[in-house]
C-alpha cells in the first residue's frame, strides 16, 4: 500500500503565507516526479507546480515568483510554499507522486486526499 498525506491547508488573508507538506509512505521503491494541483470549486483540477527527481521545478504562470516547490527524497516528502496569496488562490490542493512499488516494477501515479486552502480578501 502506497499513501500521500498532505498537511497545512487553513484559512489566511490576501498576501499571507502558507506551506503545505506531502508525505509519501508504504511500500515505495522510488519516487520519480512530485506535483501540487489545485481543484477551485466549479473548476477543473490543474497543474501548480511539478519537481524532477533531479530536482528540477516547473510552475503554473499562476505560481511563478509566488510558490515554490521542494523535495526531500530520502524522506519522500514533498512541500509547496505559497507566498503572497491571492483570494483565486482559494482551492483544494492534491499532492500527486509517480511511485514505484517493486524494482522490476512501472511508476504509478498516487494523489493525496487534498488539503483546503482559502485566502480571504
Amino acid at each position: 500500500q502506497v499513501q500521500l498525506v498532505e498537511s497545512g491547508g487553513g484559512l489566511v488573508q490576501a498576501g499571507g503565507s502558507l506551506r503545505l507538506s506531502c508525505a509519501a509512505s508504504g511500500s515505495i521503491v522510488s519516487v520519480n516526479n512530485m506535483a501540487w494541483y489545485r481543484q477551485a470549486p466549479g473548476k477543473q483540477r490543474e497543474i501548480v507546480a511539478i519537481i524532477t527527481r533531479a530536482g528540477n521545478t516547473h510552475y503554473a504562470n499562476s505560481a511563478k515568483g509566488r510558490f515554490t516547490i521542494s523535495r526531500d527524497e530520502p524522506k519522500n516528502t514533498c512541500d509547496l510554499q505559497m507566498n503572497s496569496l491571492r483570494p483565486e488562490d482559494t482551492a483544494v490542493y492534491y499532492c500527486n507522486a509517480q511511485i514505484k512499488k517493486d524494482a522490476y516494477g512501472n511508476f504509478y501515479s498516487y494523489w493525496g486526499q487534498g488539503t483546503q486552502v482559502t485566502v480571504s480578501s
